[in-house]
């Protein structure tokens, strides 16, 4: 794992954001699929800088949780759209550094390459710890896309400027799709279908939407 680098103003953020970019890797065939998958997301405290991080780690064979980790703190980075990584990523580096298991892919809560400068949070993940990274975001944020069919696995290719950034994935018969976008060494059809096998019962991914309770209740 590399040093994270954090900047100091906005325009060396977005300075960094595009040296990150630059050394994305999105291979052209499928990778070996994961075993284990962790699932990322932050809660903020309302009115506060204080913050908790949660990583659920699971099997992808048998969907079980095999490990939870909850760290919390301060966020030192100000909200500026399109920067929010700068905000959460030294956060999701110390809940990573928690885990005692290894894993071979970590599932942001946020955007990959669907990025304006191609570079979200799984981006900056993937291309710091040097795993394959994917975002799943619950909003869409750049491209353009046809609206997938009305079942379970429909998808349609988000593209912006001829490039493929991703897809608008249906992961639950006739609710509303999530965005996927790689982030690092995996290409945009096998994240979809990492996604996709993630998401047993409700619209988001199983470790995404439990690090997302417990994130939520060590804040309370």
């Amino acid at each position: 794992m590399e040093r994270w680098r954090e900047p100091a103003t906005v325009a060396e953020a977005e300075v960094v954001q595009r040296e990150i970019a630059a050394r994305v890797e999105i291979p052209t065939g499928p990778v070996p699929p994961p075993r284990r998958v962790a699932g990322l997301d932050i809660s903020y405290r309302k009115d506060s800088d204080l913050v908790a991080a949660a990583a659920v780690v699971v099997d992808v064979g048998t969907l079980e949780a095999v490990e939870e980790v909850v760290v919390d703190g301060e966020v030192g980075f100000p909200y500026v759209p399109g920067l929010l990584a700068f905000r959460e990523i030294p956060m999701l580096l110390r809940v990573l550094d928690a885990l005692r298991t290894p894993v071979d892919l970590l599932l942001c809560d946020g955007q990959g390459l669907a990025h304006p400068r191609r570079c979200g949070v799984a981006c900056h993940l993937g291309v710091v710890t040097g795993l394959p990274a994917v975002g799943c975001a619950k909003n869409h944020l750049v491209g353009e896309h046809d609206e997938p069919g009305p079942a379970r696995g429909e998808r349609a290719a988000l593209v912006e400027g001829g490039d493929v950034l991703g897809c608008v994935l249906r992961t639950q018969d006739g609710v509303r799709p999530v965005y996927v976008s790689p982030g690092h060494r995996i290409g945009v059809d096998q994240a979809c279908d990492v996604v996709l096998g993630l998401c047993t019962e409700f619209r988001l991914p199983d470790p995404v939407r439990r690090a997302d309770h417990i994130s939520r209740r060590a804040l309370k």
